[in-house]
């Protein structure tokens, strides 16, 4: 369980294919204080710790992880799949009892794979506007929380494709969302609260 918001950003700096793909990523966390089968989430990816060096963590990522997130994906921007070495994500270890909700409930286990449709400067702050599967629009509401990347975020506003999202010049410094251009592929969870009232109102009670 984490909270959508960002603690650390991290460098994938080695990956490699050999049945799952494997990732080893360079982070500023106490390593020390991290033990092997602890979830991590990465870009919005509860993924478990397999190894631990001074400075990084490994993880594997299995085929199905893959396929159902941006992590194999390359945008419209052409610049590549999300995750390449180099490539900065963000991260947040799991929530302990008595650690403060600051953001919303998040699982780390992404719906889907929204798209930046365009991003806006207004005034010091930013507005992305983001192309979102069509099955999952049902599920995000003007007001409501979604996570974008592991980030816990408001929504703005709703059209028919898509939201908007609007980002401070403080979550731009401290999450990757400073590197977005448009086209990327965004991992997408929407509001456990809001899945749980759709799927009551699909009973006729």
């Amino acid at each position: 369980m984490f909270t959508g918001i960002v603690t650390d950003i991290g460098e994938i700096i080695a990956l490699e294919q050999r049945g799952d793909l494997h990732a080893r990523i360079r982070t500023t966390y106490k390593t020390d204080e991290i033990d092997l089968g602890a979830s991590i989430c990465c870009d919005g990816v509860c993924l478990t710790v397999v190894g631990l060096g001074t400075d990084y963590f490994d993880i594997d990522i299995s085929a199905e992880t893959v396929s159902k997130t941006n992590i194999g994906r390359t945008g419209d921007n052409r610049r590549g799949p999300s995750w390449q070495v180099g490539s900065r994500v963000n991260l947040e270890r799991a929530l302990k009892v008595g650690d403060e909700l600051g953001g919303h409930i998040v699982s780390g286990h992404v719906d889907g794979v929204a798209k930046i449709r365009s991003i806006e400067d207004e005034g010091e702050s930013t507005r992305v506007t983001l192309d979102a599967p069509s099955e999952l629009m049902k599920f995000i509401a003007p007001k409501g929380s979604v996570a974008l990347n592991g980030t816990s975020l408001t929504v703005n506003d709703v059209d028919q494709s898509g939201f908007g999202i609007n980002f401070i010049p403080h979550t731009k410094s401290v999450t990757t969302w400073g590197d977005i251009a448009v086209g990327d592929a965004v991992n997408l969870e929407i509001d456990t609260i809001a899945r749980y009232v759709a799927r009551l109102q699909s009973f006729d009670l």
